[in-house]
């Protein structure tokens, strides 16, 4: 599982300015809870895991936060630090957060963007806890995949797709999750007995895409990047297709942010 989770973590470098350009990034009502629950005072200084190209840096950075940022791909850190420019105060690291040397209650927060799951939590957390402040805190969050009424069945549909063209992912499929039932980290956080209880956000919100730009975000996915050339090519022809044809051109998809803050125990 490990060599497994390391494979498909590397996947993402490879189409970093792809990712730049499809990848969500997070509602800004997000971040201003981050900074209200974890009590992060003016300036304060933030660890981040994974990055990418910093769909979840920015937003701090803008807010007046001091980063650093541990990225795996040196491609994705060499976007990210550009779209950085402008904040002298956020550092992008390239290396895996379980080799970097701890900075000991170095930080007031640490987050992770939809990256944590990279992490093996035994390692994760306890890492995290030494580098926070007495005072310091975790916000982990992600985006989900979710149903929304508003995708008008084209899920369901695109399964079809898959099986012609990518069995072993259709095998996989289980339908979408109300958003109600999507999991946070609040038991996993308490069996660490490193923080206090954690505090759970959910964030519901739709984007519609044509096919070109729909194809694309699956471009980035590391399950897709992980197909050969030619079976990723005629999965995405499929799927482009099928939007065109009955779809109108255009869907939608609807995401759930889920945010988890927990204080330094």
């Amino acid at each position: 599982m490990a060599e497994e989770r390391l494979r498909r973590r590397v996947t993402f470098d490879r189409v970093a300015r792809l990712y730049d350009e499809v990848r969500p990034g997070y509602p800004e009502a997000l971040f201003d809870d981050i900074v209200a629950l974890s009590g992060l005072p003016p300036g304060g200084r933030i660890l981040e895991i994974g990055p990418g190209t910093g769909q979840a840096t920015l937003p701090l950075a803008r807010r007046g936060y001091r980063l650093l940022a541990v990225e795996l791909g040196e491609d994705l850190a060499a976007v990210a630090r550009q779209n950085l420019a402008a904040y002298p105060g956020v550092e992008v690291r390239v290396g895996a957060f379980e080799d970097w040397p701890v900075e000991e209650g170095a930080f007031d927060l640490a987050i992770a963007a939809t990256a944590f799951h990279w992490i093996d939590p035994a390692i994760g957390y306890p890492k995290l806890h030494r580098a926070l402040r007495p005072a310091g805190a975790i916000a982990l969050f992600r985006n989900e995949h979710v149903r929304t009424d508003r995708s008008a069945g084209f899920f369901a549909a695109v399964q079809e797709v898959y099986r012609r063209e990518a069995p072993r992912m259709a095998a996989n499929y289980r339908g979408l999750p109300e958003p109600d039932a999507v999991p946070d980290l609040s038991a996993e956080i308490a069996r660490t007995g490193l923080f206090g209880p954690a505090t759970v956000r959910r964030y519901r919100w739709d984007r519609e895409y044509d096919a070109a730009g729909y194809v694309r975000v699956l471009g980035t996915y590391s399950d897709h990047r992980r197909l050969d050339d030619a079976a990723r090519e005629r999965l995405f022809r499929g799927i482009a297709d099928l939007i065109d044809s009955r779809f109108g051109g255009r869907i939608v998809k609807g995401y759930l942010s889920v945010l988890n803050v927990a204080r330094r125990a």
